[in-house]
């Protein structure tokens, strides 16, 4: 009987790195557990980790054959099952899905998000200045994105809670996360059934509007795609760059313009804690035997990102063909890399600049080894992140 590692629970979630240690010891592949009951691959190892991602004759991204063994309320399904999307496609659909996502948050140009960002920063903060304590990740790192993004979209003020509520939810894993998908997936269908009728300047018209002409619910799918892959990941970005910078006698001089920087905070995060560790499903597309673990068709294999950059060890060379100190894998790589990536690090760094420029005397309120981190194999996400400051 293969004996598989959870990855979900608060054991997981207040050490992963040492269970990534001893998953490594097993080899480049080692069997996991997702949920109860939902058994899969996990990829430990950068170099292999790079074959499975850009390596698109062996593998697809396509989870139906494995869909099919599942129950219809697996907790695991909305960040998993099928939908017409890039993220679950190949080929030729996978290119005329990505265009629409590249050509529509194109148009964000790069002094807008910035402008926009600062613009929430400042209301954010407004909130809370002059109370001389905060939680950043409920009050900031999760609000801050979250009203960016469904300005972008024209979300109306009311749907926004909803919104939110229904994304977090469908990151757990859990037994409610079906119903918060659905949620999440019924709020969408009526914005975008409001936009075929009245077109306007939002990211919702723009899907609605390319030249792809995709149908009202790949649409749909599109936009719930991201949204969740535009929030959830760049709050815990912001969050666990804030926390380094307010831990890490490195940054101590950082609220002061000390010599490492915002970015060079999300840059280790980046590396260190990726806010998606453990993503990228991806099957077999015919029975095989991978770095020597017999695989079929209905077997998801999930590069850990988090491991893989642990473990890789680069020659100067490797390093500097693959990006220099961006050659970490928390964006992917291949045909499904992020992208978004340049965005959401520029709205990451401007949120952390424009409050450690507001509040130069932060520090965390309680004792750093008491700050906690969310259960769950997909995302390394702080519960809280508590701090104090001077009133303003």
């Amino acid at each position: 009987m293969t004996v598989r590692t959870a990855l979900y629970g608060p054991q997981f979630a207040a050490d992963p790195h040492a269970h990534y240690a001893r998953l490594r010891d097993r080899g480049p592949l080692a069997p996991v557990e997702l949920a109860p009951g939902v058994d899969a691959w996990l990829v430990t190892d950068y170099h292999v980790a790079l074959e499975v991602l850009r390596d698109t004759d062996t593998w697809t991204r396509d989870p139906r054959r494995w869909q099919a063994t599942q129950p219809a309320d697996s907790p695991i399904l909305p960040l998993f099952g099928w939908r017409p999307t890039a993220l679950f496609s190949d080929g030729p659909a996978h290119t005329r899905y990505r265009q629409v996502i590249t050509d529509s948050v194109g148009i964000l140009e790069p002094h807008l998000l910035q402008r926009d960002t600062t613009a929430v920063a400042e209301q954010l903060i407004a909130e809370f200045a002059d109370t001389g304590r905060a939680d950043l990740l409920a009050q900031y790192a999760y609000r801050l994105p979250l009203l960016i993004l469904t300005s972008w979209y024209g979300v109306p003020d009311p749907d926004i809670d909803r919104i939110s509520n229904a994304m977090n939810h469908s990151f757990e894993t859990s037994s409610g996360a079906a119903a918060a998908y659905a949620d999440l997936v019924a709020v969408v269908t009526e914005q975008v059934a409001d936009r075929r009728a009245n077109p306007r300047h939002d990211l919702i018209s723009a899907f609605l509007g390319h030249p792809a002409k995709l149908a009202d619910d790949e649409v749909v799918r599109h936009i719930t795609l991201t949204l969740m892959a535009g929030h959830e990941p760049t709050a815990n970005l912001i969050a666990g760059a804030l926390l380094r910078m307010l831990s890490d006698d490195r940054y101590a001089g950082s609220l002061h313009s000390g010599a490492m920087t915002a970015h060079d905070a999300v840059n280790e995060v980046l590396w260190n804690d990726p806010p998606l560790s453990n993503f990228s499903p991806h099957y077999p597309r015919r029975e095989l035997v991978f770095h020597g673990t017999p695989l079929t068709p209905e077997q998801p294999v999930l590069v850990s990102y988090a491991s893989a950059n642990a473990q890789a060890a680069l020659t100067p060379a490797e390093s500097e063909s693959l990006g220099g100190s961006y050659a970490h894998l928390a964006w992917g790589a291949g045909p499904h890399r992020c992208p978004a990536r340049q965005p959401a690090v520029l709205m990451a760094v401007t949120a952390i600049e424009y409050l450690i420029s507001r509040l130069t005397d932060l520090r965390l309120a309680v004792p750093r080894a008491d700050v906690l981190w969310r259960p769950g194999p997909i995302h390394r996400a702080l519960t809280a992140l508590p701090v104090e400051f001077t009133p303003l």
